[in-house]
């Protein structure tokens, strides 16, 4: 009862007390404290992680009573708290003397995944990750080990907070400050690709001197692409120097300036009218964009693409991804684009077409698209037609109808244009119009003989009349002259 009673005082008085570490057990160490077993959890042995509890069995140290449960006779006893309250005092001690950029001895006491604890001697700080080298870092355990001590550099501190961030990497000298005087634009250095984002690849060519590839600057290719496709950490690549600023320690590079560039032999390599296989990159509602060799793009204008045809949008010909055969129609050096054509590799039909669907000419045609303003009609030889809603009407008066197979007549034919007008109703309008005009024929002819009989009578008639008075007028002229 007196230990209790001795137990109680100490909790309430905030009191230090001895006690006696008898042996380990679950979470912590079971402490004797006036005969009375108490229990000290891990956590509250030290200010610092606990790698080994074995070695404190047998020890006696100072406790303070932290937590006593009456209702089951249950003491917690806590060395910690004797030592953050002397750490306390120190913290402040300490702070109160840091300086910027004063260097101090420190003990690595924790490694996280962000940087390093370091321990100054009673008051911690932090190695960020990113201040732990020039170069880049993965993992802070690449650089420091557990325990080892090192010297850190004061970067900032907060009196209020007791936050403290230190520097290793500020120790050394800046690697841009050992670059070559010698380095200059236009020169090719050797690196290891350390990171790489979809923007472009960073190329470590020394330990803490790193350049940026943009992706713009891995082909000569125009398609957007993603630096992956190019590059993979750890590689090793070659690159030309683009721009060098050692003020600001930035460097651009380029690996497609490592081969020519294509368009510099554009002309002789796609000379106008030859022939080349293309890859199919993309559809616009006007054309094919096509991809000869990397960096070599061209359009195909869909009205290239057939010669008889109606494309309504590219992807009705060919698709992405797939080979087409082009010919080179005209070159664009300087916007580095080329016209091609697919349907310049065949000869043009329209010259055929021109010799059989000659106008007045009648074909045996199918409506394939029927519409407002009129019909699309199907000819021989893959050629299609179009015909208004007037020229659709049937004999019976009725109207054409889809899948109708019909005879059409050409009333119009354009080459340049690659026109073919059909009729339905002139076909038959044509045939009424020759029986009419031959019937009326036939009827001249018939009442030809009447006609020329009374014709004659009528100029037989007139002559003798006009005689008869010309006689009487003479006759009277000769009386006058008598006279």
């Amino acid at each position: 009862m007196r230990s209790w009673d001795r137990v109680n005082s100490a909790l309430e008085n905030d009191e230090i007390i001895t006690g006696f570490i008898k042996c380990r057990t679950k979470g912590g160490m079971i402490v004797d404290v006036f005969g009375i077993e108490a229990f000290l959890p891990g956590s509250q042995i030290d200010v610092k992680p606990i790698r080994d509890y074995d070695i404190y069995v047998g020890k006696t140290m100072e406790f303070k009573v932290v937590k006593i449960n009456h209702e089951f006779r249950n003491v917690v006893v806590s060395h910690k708290a004797l030592i953050e309250a002397e750490l306390e005092q120190q913290k402040k001690d300490i702070i109160s003397k840091l300086e910027k950029g004063q260097v101090l001895e420190g003990t690595v006491k924790n490694i996280t995944s962000y940087g390093v604890f370091i321990d100054l001697g009673g008051v911690d700080g932090l190695i960020h990750i990113t201040d732990l080298s020039w170069g880049r870092v993965a993992h802070p355990n690449e650089i420091v080990q557990l325990d080892e001590k090192i010297n850190v550099v004061i970067l900032d501190f907060d009196d209020e907070k007791k936050r403290i961030a230190l520097g290793l990497k500020q120790l050394a000298s800046h690697p841009w400050d050992n670059v070559s005087a010698d380095l200059k634009v236009g020169d090719v250095v050797k690196g290891k690709v350390v990171v790489i984002a979809d923007y472009g690849a960073f190329i470590e060519i020394a330990p803490g001197v790193e350049g940026l590839i943009h992706v713009s600057e891995m082909s000569w290719s125009q398609h957007l692409r993603s630096a992956q496709d190019f590059l993979k950490v750890g590689e090793e690549v070659e690159a030309t120097i683009l721009t060098l600023d050692r003020d600001e320690h930035k460097m651009s590079l380029g690996i497609k300036q490592m081969k020519n560039d294509p368009w510099s032999l554009i002309e002789s390599k796609y000379t106008i009218g030859t022939a080349h296989t293309a890859k199919v990159r993309n559809f616009t509602n006007f054309g094919v964009f096509v991809e000869i060799e990397e960096g070599v793009d061209g359009l195909i204008h869909i009205s290239d693409l057939s010669w008889t045809k109606k494309i309504k949008h590219p992807s009705e010909f060919t698709s992405i991804g797939s080979e087409i055969e082009v010919q080179v129609l005209d070159i664009d050096k300087e916007n580095r684009r080329l016209s091609l054509g697919h349907k310049q590799l065949e000869e043009n039909p329209w010259d055929v077409f021109e010799t059989i669907f000659t106008v007045d000419s009648i074909h045996e045609g199918t409506v394939i698209d029927l519409f407002d303003k009129g019909a699309v009609i199907s000819l021989p030889y893959g050629v299609e037609g179009f015909a208004t809603p007037r020229h659709l009407v049937k004999e019976d008066g009725s109207h054409v109808k889809m899948d109708e197979k019909l005879e059409f007549k050409v009333i119009e034919f354009s080459k340049s244009a690659k026109r073919i007008i059909l009729s339905h109703s002139r076909v038959y309008e044509d045939v009424k119009k020759t029986e009419d005009t031959a019937k009326k024929k036939a009827a001249t002819k018939q009442n030809a003989p009447k006609s020329v009989k009374t014709v004659k009578d009528n100029i037989e008639k007139t002559t003798l009349g006009d005689i008869s008075e010309l006689a009487a007028l003479r006759t009277q002229m000769e009386e006058n002259e008598k006279k």
